[in-house]
């Protein structure tokens, strides 16, 4: 990869149709990412963050441009290669919870690891972990509804590092919390950033989030009309 690049996109175009014609949700997109950042795409609802994530995380291809993703082409990839790019590489946080009600927390997060070759022992030590990290060891039996927002949210957290994967996109992950919560979120998130150097991208418009960014990336009308990093020293 170049340097420590791991994601780059060159004039990306994605289009939906709609009516008779096509919406372009991005025109034209320049943008890479290297290892270890805490970056955000941010702009209004309807500015392309979403769909920009989930190209990224190769849940949608472009109409036009390329995507590389960890040296693979995103506009290239069958399903079985792009669902094994998620599986193996990719995490995912979302602003619904998606825990699965029946399942424990120890099984919610220990299920991404059953579509890996790891034996039960080595899934139970990286849930172990997993669930350490985000100060939810007490909780390995309890069910998602015996767990609050915050909880849940820390939770689908844990299902995403479990894997310890090198890029977590996430998707509005504090909107269903009050601001306590999504304080303790973003800091769990920002020291799992720090001590794994797993690359962090939020798309969000929640200020709470924008705080905590190291590199914020605006975007309006599907065009990036702003790249700024973030000096966190001062």
């Amino acid at each position: 990869m170049e340097d420590s690049k791991i994601i780059l996109i060159d004039a990306l175009v994605k289009q939906f149709p709609i009516g008779g014609g096509e919406f372009t949700a991005l025109d034209g997109i320049d943008l890479t990412f290297g290892k270890g950042e805490f970056a955000g795409v941010v702009g209004p609802s309807g500015s392309g963050k979403t769909t920009l994530l989930n190209i990224i995380g190769s849940l949608d291809t472009p109409t036009d441009g390329r995507v590389s993703v960890l040296d693979q082409s995103i506009g290239d990839l069958s399903h079985k290669k792009a669902a094994r790019l998620r599986n193996e590489h990719l995490g995912f946080i979302f602003q619904t919870f998606n825990l699965l009600p029946v399942y424990t927390v120890f099984e919610n997060v220990e299920f991404p690891l059953l579509l890996l070759k790891m034996t039960a022992a080595s899934r139970k030590n990286a849930v172990q972990d997993a669930l350490e990290w985000v100060g939810l060891s007490n909780k390995v039996k309890s069910r998602p509804a015996q767990l609050s927002g915050g909880e849940c949210q820390r939770v689908a957290i844990a299902r995403a590092m479990v894997k310890r994967p090198e890029i977590v996109l996430a998707d509005e992950p504090t909107a269903n919390l009050d601001a306590e919560n999504s304080h303790n979120i973003l800091q769990t998130m920002e020291k799992l950033n720090a001590e794994l150097e797993t690359t962090f991208i939020f798309a969000t418009h929640d200020e709470k989030v924008i705080r905590y960014l190291h590199r914020k990336i605006h975007l309006e009308d599907g065009r990036v009309v702003k790249d700024e990093l973030i000096d966190k020293k001062n």
